[in-house]
């Protein structure tokens, strides 16, 4: 299986298959509203609307799993990041990313692209990953990578 063999959920509650982004450049993220790292969402925004005309999508996955830092029902997620950072972009339902009921999507992700010292798990909320235009998973960066720290990355595969 590939990455455009994955379908998800999106937060009005319509399935959305990976498919649909195909010969895009995708940063696909899982988020949470009360992390740290949340203030992280404001340089994703940027990052798509600068990029998005050149063929970046960013997908945002919000997680429950790490410190219980996204609580809320896909409409609170939705209004929250809408009002707080004024996220355009795709934002699915919550998923699981670790554990017997992870979201097959961040399976694969794992096993394309495992983090450091070949570990399979996501060690925290804004882990990111990085694929190409063709599909393939090129780059998994930590929740401390901010996203104007891989632009460049992502310019290069644009």
């Amino acid at each position: 299986m590939g990455i455009y063999d994955y379908s998800a959920i999106t937060l009005s509650g319509e399935e959305k298959s990976l498919a649909d982004f195909q010969g895009k450049v995708l940063l696909i993220v899982n988020t949470a509203s009360k992390c740290g790292f949340t203030p992280q969402y404001k340089g994703l925004e940027a990052l798509y609307k600068t990029l998005q005309p050149k063929g970046l999508e960013v997908l945002g996955f919000p997680c429950n799993q790490f410190g219980k830092q996204e609580p809320g029902a896909a409409d609170e997620i939705g209004a929250f990041c809408e009002k707080n950072y004024g996220v355009s972009f795709t934002m699915f339902d919550k998923v699981d990313v670790n554990g017997g009921d992870a979201h097959p999507l961040y399976d694969f992700l794992k096993k394309e692209a495992p983090g450091v010292l070949g570990s399979k798990g996501i060690k925290w909320n804004f882990t990111k990953f990085l694929v190409n235009k063709d599909g393939k998973v090129v780059k998994r960066y930590a929740p401390t990578d901010k996203p104007e720290a891989i632009q460049k990355d992502i310019e290069a595969l644009l």
